[in-house]
């Protein structure tokens, strides 16, 4: 098993989903985790079952927000080694032609400017840190174009070229950047998109699930504590020469859809 004794970790959104799965990871690996996350009462769920976590609320888009959250963090953990930025919304599903422009305002603020946010507050901290390294969540949808779903798929376009320009940047003081980009992931989130998926098709849900799955070599869907393992690895000192990649987990996927 990956340790990661004493090792200061920041992850942006990890009350729930994949961001809380990381949580955990890191935590069993032996590291200090602060997480943030705009949900208040995920966050005081999270302290009451993660005894050791600690939290802060935050709106990553918002920069006094992100900036209060920072100092927060980095007064918690006494520094700051890791940064796992896996805050960002999915947005609505609507052709370009008809998708309301301050939809994709909204998905591009928390996406992109977000994380962009975040990430600039935490680089000096990160300079400071023996081993940096920042986990950026990207997706399939970064891969492929991905049918009405542009504004998503366009931030997590961008930023595979955010992880790219990063890794280029911070190289030289020893920080990583890599970009996580996972597939369909099995969890609540999935089977609401399968039952939307159903009520429009008049298909089955296990139809909409069969389908999704001839999609990809491996008949599974992401399990989060996998994506959470990659990101502890990609931390760690097992991943120490390992900057500015992009590594999908999707079960070999051939397209978004």
């Amino acid at each position: 098993m990956t340790t990661m004794n004493d090792t200061r970790v920041l992850i942006t959104a990890g009350a729930g989903g994949i961001g809380r799965a990381i949580a955990e990871a890191f935590l069993a690996a032996g590291a200090k985790v602060f997480v943030c996350d705009i949900d208040e009462a995920a966050l005081k769920q999270l302290r009451g079952q993660l005894p050791g976590v600690m939290t802060s609320s935050c709106d990553v888009a918002d920069r006094a927000s992100a900036a209060r959250m920072m100092a927060e963090a980095v007064a918690a953990l006494g520094g700051l080694d890791v940064l796992v930025n896996n805050a960002g919304i999915a947005g609505p599903a609507a052709s370009v032609a008809e998708l309301d422009p301050d939809a994709w305002d909204s998905v591009l603020r928390v996406n992109l400017t977000g994380t962009f946010i975040v990430t600039q507050l935490a680089i000096p901290h990160l300079k400071q840190s023996a081993a940096g390294s920042i986990v950026v969540m990207s997706s399939l949808a970064g891969r492929f174009g991905y049918p009405n779903r542009s504004a998503y798929a366009t931030t997590k376009w961008g930023l595979i070229g955010f992880t790219k320009t990063l890794s280029r940047e911070l190289g030289e003081f020893g920080v990583r950047v890599n970009a996580i980009l996972p597939g369909a992931v099995e969890g609540p989130r999935l089977q609401q998109v399968f039952q939307g998926r159903a009520s429009v098709s008049g298909r089955s849900v296990a139809d909409e699930e069969a389908a999704a799955l001839a999609n990809q070599s491996i008949k599974r869907f992401v399990d989060p504590a996998d994506i959470a393992a990659l990101a502890v690895f990609l931390a760690s000192p097992a991943g120490r020469s390992i900057s500015g990649q992009m590594i999908p987990i999707d079960g070999d996927s051939q397209s978004a859809s």
